[in-house]
């Protein structure tokens, strides 16, 4: 049998789609539409049961640090003090997870042993599954009163930056003590994320640098980092907005005040998950709406930074 005579294969059809691939579209277009709405719905509830409070603010939401919202009529709150706690002290947890997320991610993915690194990758994940209420009851009964003698050491050493200016606070209910609380809630997130991305990096990237006699540090820097960075950022950022919503861990360990305060080693700063946290079960008049303002500040901050990552991660795909 000649070439020309052996049986050909059948064309795929072109005509009626299987009604596997209709429904499964079907189904996978229903459930990206639903993202959508659902995200539109949440968006609509905060801004229409905001808006009383809002319009009868006698103060400027976004500019104003005080919050006496708990009256029938002329409120006066804003969401200034709230918004700048909970920004610094996602942030300072962010700086404080990023590298040691990444380091464990390296020690698990390139220097362990195989029975180490899944161990270790258990009890990175367990971290996850600890219940944030736990977090808070580790950081104030044990976390706070341990800190104290280190910000009064940081402190001494280290006053003349402005983070760090004294006189700490002897409790130990500061700002840094709830970042340092949140660096260990986020850690889970950005390790898991790396750990996955250095995986990832092709085989032939690495044997090359190595190859061309490169230590096992030079070949992580030439060749694992720059591969993997976009997932690092991406990680980086999906902690951050966890640290941003925390609730529980940041309103047992702070002391409820509300003030602009760079300071981290004295109490007087508040997050906006944790100020609502507190103040819900006492809200009347204007207090629930006034509440519900501020988590919607809280929602904007946090889509905000969810789609810094995306674009980040897009851009570093790009690249790649």
């Amino acid at each position: 049998m000649t070439t020309t005579d052996a049986p050909q294969a059948a064309p795929p059809p072109t005509g009626k789609r299987r009604i596997g691939d209709v429904v499964f579209a079907g189904l996978a277009r229903s459930s990206g539409l639903l993202i959508l709405l659902i995200l539109a719905g949440v968006a609509a509830f905060l801004i229409v049961q905001a808006w009383p409070s809002l319009a009868a603010n006698t103060q400027n939401f976004l500019t104003t640090q005080e919050w006496e919202a708990n009256v029938r009529e002329d409120p006066a709150f804003g969401i200034a003090a709230l918004a700048f706690g909970t920004v610094l002290a996602a942030t300072i947890a962010l700086v404080m997870a990023t590298p040691v997320a990444i380091g464990i991610a390296l020690f698990i993915v390139y220097y362990a042993p195989r029975r180490l690194a899944s161990l270790l990758g258990y009890m990175v994940d367990l971290l996850a599954a600890i219940p944030s209420v736990v977090y808070g009851l580790w950081g104030i009964g044990f976390l706070a009163p341990q800190l104290v003698p280190v910000f009064e050491s940081i402190s001494r050493y280290l006053g003349w930056i402005p983070l760090f200016a004294g006189p700490p606070s002897p409790s130990g209910r500061t700002l840094l003590t709830a970042s340092v609380a949140l660096a260990v809630m986020i850690l889970p997130i950005i390790t898991a994320m790396s750990r996955d991305v250095f995986q990832q990096v092709p085989q032939g990237h690495r044997e090359a640098a190595l190859a061309m006699g490169a230590t096992r540090w030079e070949m992580i820097r030439l060749a694992v980092l720059p591969f993997g960075k976009s997932g690092i950022v991406g990680g980086a950022m999906l902690g951050m907005g966890r640290a941003l919503g925390e609730t529980m861990a940041v309103a047992m360990i702070l002391s409820p005040s509300l003030s602009i305060s760079w300071n981290v080693l004295q109490s007087g700063n508040q997050t906006i998950a944790g100020h609502i946290a507190l103040q819900y079960p006492e809200a009347t008049g204007y207090g629930v709406s006034a509440l519900i303002a501020a988590g919607l500040v809280l929602f904007a901050i946090t889509l905000i930074v969810n789609m810094a990552a995306r674009y980040v991660v897009a851009r570093g795909n790009k690249e790649a």
